[in-house]
Parts: structure tokens; sequence; C-alpha cells
């Protein structure tokens, strides 16, 4: 068997081609969402969204999840996903949405 540089270079270059494929068509799927097209608007208002989570360990997460205007505590780990508490209603006003926390119980600006 006698293979020459040129048998090692035609190998070479056929695996960077195959290679850069592969990373083109992950790319591709990554943008386009993994080969569909969402039937649902863009423009539509999103019902769910990831409000916060916490990691409590490498295999545990907590995740507050809003569904339209209801935040739901779910635990995440190996197993099913746990409902903690469901059906926290969400506050609306301006100064909670702005980031701002409630006043602590027991001040002068929770007694108002």
């Amino acid at each position: 068997m006698d293979i020459d540089i040129t048998t090692y270079l035609r190998f070479l270059l056929a695996l960077v081609f195959v290679l850069g494929l592969i990373v083109l068509a992950a790319r591709l799927a990554r943008r386009f969402g993994y080969g569909g097209f969402s039937l649902a608007h863009r423009s539509a208002p999103r019902r769910l969204q990831v409000l916060e989570q916490a990691a409590l360990d490498p295999r545990h997460r907590l995740v507050l999840l809003r569904r339209d205007d209801v935040a739901h505590l779910v635990l995440l780990g190996p197993g099913a996903p746990l409902a903690l508490e469901t059906g926290i209603p969400l506050e609306t006003g301006t100064a909670r949405s702005a980031g701002a926390r409630p006043p602590a119980p027991g001040t002068d600006a929770a007694l108002s």
C-alpha cells in the first residue's frame, strides 16, 4: 500500500469541508429555531416568561415563571418538574414593575 502526500491532503480537505458543513448547519439551526418556523406571529404578545431563576445545587433549579398575569414557582431537577406554588398574582404597580421592592412590614411606607 503506497499512500502519497496528495491522498493525505485530499483526506484533510474533505475533513475540513465536512466539519465546516456541520458548523454551518448548527448555526442555521440555532438561528431558525432548530429547523422550523414558528406559526405564531413575532409581534404577538408573549404569554410565557421566565422572571427569575436560582440554582439550588448542580442538579436542581428554582424557576419563577409568568403565564399571562399569574406567576408559578417550579422546582426543576433530574426527575419530573414540581410546582411548588401556583397562582401567585403579579403586582401591576409602577414601583413594582420598575424593580423596586415592596416596603418591609412595620415600616412607615407599609403603614400608609
